[in-house]
This record gives structure tokens, C-alpha cells and sequence, in this order.
């Protein structure tokens, strides 16, 4: 195979500095092959050989791996679930996730998740590409798809390192190593064994990266500047707007929502015909919910303009609740102030069971 599994872009001289202090803090962020809750997943051996490594180390993680997210969410969460929470060394993991997105939406959204968490080069970051069966056409023969290829594009203008742990499965297999079922018998969630491959890749970068190196060389103040961005409508100044300066009409509540852990409140009612509107000055405009088959469908405007009716599909693998899931109102508006309004109706299909509207998110898209 020509694909190249690790690729050492920058030293990772927060890491370093972290273990020197005796204190370290590691971020996760992607998606189900990720999440925290698989407790097989591969963040958990990368945990465990920090531990096995640096035994003096006080060792603290903050895995904000959510399943059936992409980069668009991580960008509005990144604030609050990393870099609040001081991360030194943050693992990105959006390849798969982010490839039915179109090509120009997902490139901004993950640069501008990387200009947030590259900021204040307080922190490191390390891009790990996971596997899903579509990409297999390509990885067999040499070829790179087009959600990795995009990836690395960023990976290379930032400085940032990457594993390519879906390749260095796949070439498990090809050695006779592991057996595909003992990988990924669905295609896309690795097994214990599969899980254990991505980590020894990810083992593998840190090993080189980390040992015995005792003294990493300084940033200067120039490398401490981010570059000019490859996008300028990346989602960098992407921001939030509080629940609780919507106005509402009919039976909402604003809820603290203990269903979901990465959720603090929602906005909710299951009223057909309850109604909320407010205004916001940007470019976009993406909401997010609590969603699932008893959900509601959304009928909406922006700027009084003609109404719309949101038409989300429910897969047989969602529940009737708990998928943190994004829609985007709007990406490419004039930079200004808009209106927004949205009006609950039941989606009138089979499929929908339901007129839960539990608004989570309220996103704003900024190029300022």
C-alpha cells in the first residue's frame, strides 16, 4: 500500500510540557468509534500506555466523543467540552463521520474547529482516521478518499500530526493478522480486537513523538501565530446563542436535561403549533436536538421569507430519542442581522412518531 499511516508534522510540545509539570490532560472528540461509552473503543489502551508510561503522571481525560456527530458540532462544542477544560492533547476523529457531508461544508467546519482549538497554541492536536466500508474501494488500491485527502490538507497548512488507524487495520488484515470480522463485522464499529489495532497505530505515533526526547525546542513567538486560514468562511467565529433569549409562543420549557449527557438545557415542547422566533447578526444559522423517531418536523423562515418544512429522516437505528443531531437553517447569508422563525408540526410519515421538538443548540456562523 503507497498511503503513509503516520505523518509527524510538529513536535508536540504541550504534551511534553505537560508530563514535565506532572499533569496531563487528554481530549477526545468524534464520533461513536470514539465515544467513551464503548469502553472497548481505542481511546482506552491510548489511556492506559500514557499511565504504563508516565506512572508520576496525573492523568486527567476528557473524552466529548459523541456517536452520529460530525465537525459540525464539534465546533460549537469544543469551547466548553476541551479547551475549558485545559486540554494539552486533543485526538480529532471526523473522517468518517463527515463524509456525507458536502466537501465545502465539512472543510469549513473542521477548520474552523481546528483554529479553535489551535488558538492559543496552548494545546496539541493529533488527526486519527478511522474506516467505514465505503472507503474501502480506494484505501485497497493505494488511493486516499476524498474526506481523508481533505483532512490532511488541513493537517499539512496547521502543522498537525495524523494516524491513519483505519489504514494500519486494513493492513493488519491484508498481513493475516487479524481476520475482517474480527475488525469490523458491520463495517464501521471495530471489535475489541479492531479497537486494539487503531490504539497500537496511535501507541505507535506517540512512541516515536515522545520518547527520548528530553528537551523539545521552544515555539517562537512567529510559530505561535496560526496561518491565514484555507477557507475564510471557515466556522471559526461559529458561536452560540442562549436559550434563553428566544422568543416563545405557546407551551415551551426551558429544561435541564439529565438524557443526555452532553446536553446542560433544552428548549422543549411537543405542542403542535407552538412557535419561537429571535433575531442573530451572522452568515448561518445550524440548530441542534435531542432527535429521534418521535421527534417533530419544523416549519420555518428566515427573514420573511417563504416557509419551509424540514423533512429529517429517521434510520432504523435511532431510538426515539437521544440523537444529538444538527440542521442547518442557512450557511451563505449576507453577513448582517436576520430573523429567524420556526413553527412545530408533526412530519406525517410512518416513520415519525412523535411532536418532541427539544432544541439544544442554537448555532451562529459568523466570518467576523
Amino acid at each position: 500500500m503507497n498511503q503513509q499511516i503516520w505523518k509527524h508534522r510538529a513536535p508536540l510540545l504541550n504534551t511534553w510540557q505537560a508530563i514535565e509539570s506532572g499533569t496531563l490532560r487528554l481530549g477526545f472528540i468524534g464520533g461513536s468509534i470514539t465515544d467513551a461509552r464503548a469502553r472497548h473503543n481505542w481511546p482506552e489502551p491510548v489511556i492506559a500506555w500514557f499511565k504504563e508510561h508516565y506512572p508520576h503522571v496525573r492523568l486527567f481525560v476528557e473524552n466529548a466523543a459523541i456517536g452520529a456527530t460530525g465537525s459540525e458540532l464539534a465546533v460549537f462544542r469544543a469551547e466548553r467540552d476541551l479547551i475549558k477544560r485545559n486540554c494539552d492533547l486533543v485526538f480529532v476523529d471526523y473522517s468518517v463521520n463527515d463524509e456525507d457531508e458536502a466537501s465545502e461544508k465539512r472543510m469549513r467546519t473542521r477548520e474552523g474547529l481546528f483554529r479553535k482549538l489551535l488558538s492559543d497554541r496552548s494545546r496539541d492536536v493529533v488527526l486519527v482516521h478511522t474506516f467505514r466500508q465505503s472507503f474501502y474501494r480506494e484505501m485497497s488500491v493505494g488511493d486516499t478518499p476524498a474526506s481523508i485527502a481533505e483532512f490532511e490538507a488541513l493537517a499539512e497548512h496547521y502543522g498537525i500530526g495524523s494516524v491513519g488507524m483505519g489504514l494500519h487495520a486494513l493492513e493488519e488484515v491484508r498481513l493475516g493478522r487479524m481476520r475482517w470480522e474480527e475488525w469490523l463485522p458491520d463495517g464501521l464499529h471495530p471489535t475489541e480486537r479492531g479497537s486494539l489495532s487503531y490504539a497500537r497505530s496511535v501507541i505507535a505515533f506517540l512512541e516515536k513523538e515522545l520518547s527520548g526526547v528530553d528537551n523539545p525546542v521552544k515555539r517562537t513567538e512567529q510559530s505561535l501565530q496560526l496561518p491565514s486560514p484555507l477557507n475564510p468562511n471557515n466556522w471559526e467565529n461559529a458561536s452560540i446563542l442562549p436559550l434563553d433569549g428566544i422568543e416563545t409562543e405557546g407551551p415551551w420549557v426551558i429544561r435541564r436535561w439529565p438524557h443526555l449527557e452532553w446536553m446542560d438545557q433544552v428548549l422543549e415542547t411537543a405542542a403542535i403549533g407552538a412557535k419561537l422566533k429571535f433575531t442573530f447578526t451572522g452568515t448561518g444559522l445550524t440548530l441542534g436536538f435531542d432527535f429521534g423517531s418521535t421527534s417533530s418536523e419544523l416549519r420555518y423562515r428566515l427573514d420573511n421569507g417563504p416557509w419551509k418544512i424540514s423533512e429529517r429522516d429517521r434510520p432504523v437505528w435511532c431510538g426515539s430519542d437521544g440523537w444529538y443531531r444538527m440542521f442547518t437553517v442557512a450557511e451563505d447569508l449576507i453577513n448582517g442581522s436576520h430573523e429567524f422563525e420556526m413553527e412545530v408540526v408533526h412530519g406525517d410519515t410512518p416513520e415519525c412518531k412523535g411532536t418532541n421538538c427539544r432544541l439544544a443548540l442554537v448555532g451562529i456562523i459568523s466570518n467576523d
